[in-house]
């Protein structure tokens, strides 16, 4: 493990994306995703998912150039389609498009599909909080989370992102389906320790800490039991009916694969009634004064940490996985 500052590992980004024929703007934006990601401790979803993303750019389920279309509207409702193009560039575009139909309805929606994996998906809503409005945001995914009480994956682990802006930092909750996600595991797994709290099962149905066996047994376990596996259902069916796209089981459940989801971006502008400023007020006063336990670092609000670890990553250099961060540097030198 090293650091590199930021401006490095965006510069890194934006030469590789060029070399593998990005336009210049649209390689800028998809540098800035992945290097935020990373910046903000979301490592397993900003460059150590870089080389992923390049081989399915490479395998062709990535259109560099494509961008999303609309398709139809109602309103402050719309239905667009992703063109199969960069999943982060296609969010980031959808939560804009959602924003600006919230400015002008108070309330904007976009449903996307036939597009790739978003990435980070606390990134668009962040993206929303930093343009005043409340995000609410979904993607479905490859079948990798079994129904409560079953032990084959049928459902989406499907990551759900709630923000609302507040001066001094805005609250922003990235969640997925399951007590860790898949990105959680791969962490753990890499740094060799294991889950704080169970997980999921074992090959054998036991409960484990071990997160290479749960990523082997695709049997994460989730969150609130059967309330979460409910939830990832929800989830997918509106996201596939408001979209018009893919559900969970239509898609190839081969994360090399992972294309044709199907993501909903709402956009609430709540500056009409006056309310983005309770917000400081009504979180501060949740956490005021409370005595965490001794095994939990502190007690803090959705997004507190992201700013705690964004503000020492920018001062001290980005941790990276040096193999990750040479393989990015041999693509920006087209070797």
């Amino acid at each position: 493990m090293l650091r590199v500052p930021y401006g490095d590992l965006f510069d890194a980004l934006v030469q590789a994306l060029l070399t593998l024929g990005f336009e210049s703007q649209r390689a800028r934006l998809c540098a800035q995703l992945f290097a935020q990601a990373t910046c903000d401790g979301v490592y397993s979803h900003g460059l150590n998912r870089f080389p992923l993303f390049v081989s399915t750019i490479r395998n062709g389920l990535v259109d560099i150039h494509a961008s999303p279309a609309l398709v139809s509207a109602a309103g402050s409702l719309e239905r667009w389609d992703g063109n199969a193009g960069p999943g982060n560039l296609n969010a980031h575009s959808c939560m804009a498009r959602a924003i600006a139909l919230g400015r002008k309805y108070g309330t904007g929606c976009v449903a996307l599909a036939n597009t790739n994996h978003w990435m980070r998906g606390g990134s668009y809503g962040w993206q929303a909080a930093e343009a005043g409005v409340i995000g609410i945001c979904w993607t479905n995914t490859l079948p990798n989370l079994p129904p409560w009480g079953a032990s084959s994956p049928r459902l989406g682990n499907n990551p759900l992102v709630f923000a609302v802006p507040r001066p001094g930092g805005h609250v922003v909750l990235d969640m997925a389906m399951s007590q860790f996600s898949y990105g959680a595991l791969a962490s753990y797994r890499a740094r060799g320790e294991l889950l704080p709290v169970e997980g999921g099962f074992d090959s054998e149905g036991h409960r484990t800490r071990i997160p290479k066996a749960i990523e082997e047994s695709m049997r994460p376990l989730p969150i609130g039991y059967w309330k979460g596996s409910g939830l990832a259902l929800m989830l997918d069916l509106i996201a596939g009916s408001l979209s018009g796209g893919k559900t969970t089981h239509q898609i190839e459940a081969n994360p090399e694969c992972e294309t044709g989801l199907s993501q909903v971006f709402i956009a609430i502008d709540p500056s009409a009634f006056g309310e983005v400023e309770r917000v400081a007020d009504i979180t501060d006063e949740v956490i005021r004064d409370l005595q965490s336990l001794p095994e939990i670092e502190a007690v803090r609000y959705p997004g507190q940490r992201v700013l705690k670890i964004r503000a020492e990553n920018l001062a001290n250099g980005i941790p990276v996985d040096r193999s990750v961060w040479e393989q990015v540097r041999r693509i920006s030198r087209n070797t």
